[in-house]
């Protein structure tokens, strides 16, 4: 079988935890390179996990002759955009680990690149994967909930020591907006087939930071008359991290965690979604191990990018307006 041949850039924890152990597992993909400024970190990584060689410089690891077709990166998002550009202009496909960058110009200087060097970007939008996701999406594709005229949906996480960085507007572009608020936009924002957006309005708080916001609530109206609502927290006092996406339709309804899908039959209301012990730990793996592997089969052509370049620097154009919103204290309405 054809191996997909690639190169990891970025060996922090998302890296260790989740991307190595599941690429070099895969069939059909071969991890031949990793690389990190820290030349021990990379060293170390690359004999735990097998891998035949290790750099601390990214040009060094693209001009080598491992014959890497795709790049994974992992790095800090304020390296987003010069890691993928030199990849893309070394003829590499890549993926990179959301957001693609800190704004939404980074973001259409990555996609430019790749335009023009006939190459595919795809951004790790990882809840797309999620098992349950794709069957509540398949429903909705059906009309099985009639038109989605609301989405709500909201991610509550405590900040790792390792994720410090995020904290810093120079490094990260943004706080929780950037770290959560843009992963369950995009994951609501396709269930409802990506409306274009209309107007937004957001507030932000900082109760445990200074240069970024750690609390974000945001609204968004769309112009096909749908709404939307977002909130994303490092500050909210919960029991234990929780993320929830909910769907209503004019004939029905879909929610993530718990998963369920109601729709109103012949007077009563009964839940439609597959019957299912998987646990959330098992769907978060499962939807890394399927995201790795559809891209690892898009690097080698056997299908469309999902998730791409295009689809991301259209969301760090909402991003963009959320935190215009934000410091203005008022509506922000999307040309």
């Amino acid at each position: 079988m054809e191996k997909t041949r690639i190169g990891i850039v970025g060996l922090g924890n998302i890296a260790q935890t989740i991307h190595l152990p599941i690429l070099t597992k895969l069939s059909d993909a071969e991890v031949v390179a990793v690389c990190d400024l820290d030349d021990n970190k990379a060293r170390f990584v690359a004999e735990k996990f097998e891998i035949p060689r290790y750099y601390s410089d990214v040009e060094t690891m693209l001009k080598s002759d491992e014959g890497i077709q795709g790049v994974d990166i992992c790095t800090p998002t304020a390296v987003h955009r010069d890691v993928a550009l030199a990849a893309i202009e070394s003829k590499k496909d890549v993926l990179v680990e959301k957001p693609l960058a800190r704004t939404q110009r980074e973001a259409v200087d990555i996609v430019a690149a790749a335009k023009k060097n006939h190459r595919k970007v795809m951004v790790g939008m990882n809840n797309r994967f999620r098992p349950d996701a794709m069957i509540l999406k398949s429903f909705i594709e059906d009309h099985a909930l009639g038109k989605i005229f609301y989405a709500k949906a909201g991610w509550f996480k405590k900040l790792n020591a390792e994720s410090v960085w995020f904290t810093r507007k120079e490094q990260s572009g943004g706080g929780v907006v950037l770290d959560l608020g843009i992963v369950m936009f995009d994951l609501a924002f396709w269930m409802m087939g990506f409306p274009e957006v209309k107007e937004v309005t957001s507030t932000h708080y900082k109760h445990f930071t200074k240069d970024v916001e750690d609390s974000s609530i945001m609204f968004m109206k769309m112009k096909n008359g749908s709404t939307l609502s977002i909130e994303a927290s490092w500050s909210f006092e919960s029991n234990a991290d929780f993320f929830y996406c909910d769907c209503f339709g004019t004939e029905g309804s879909g929610s993530l965690n718990p998963f369920r899908i109601l729709k109103r039959m012949h007077g009563s209301l009964v839940n439609l979604a597959p019957a299912s012990q998987e646990t959330p730990q098992s769907l978060y793996r499962k939807s890394y191990e399927n995201e790795l592997k559809h891209w690892a089969g898009a690097v080698r052509g056997l299908h469309p990018v999902v998730s791409t370049g295009e689809e991301a620097v259209h969301r760090m154009k909402v991003v963009d307006a959320v935190y215009k919103s934000a410091k203005r204290g008022k509506a922000v309405t999307i040309q």
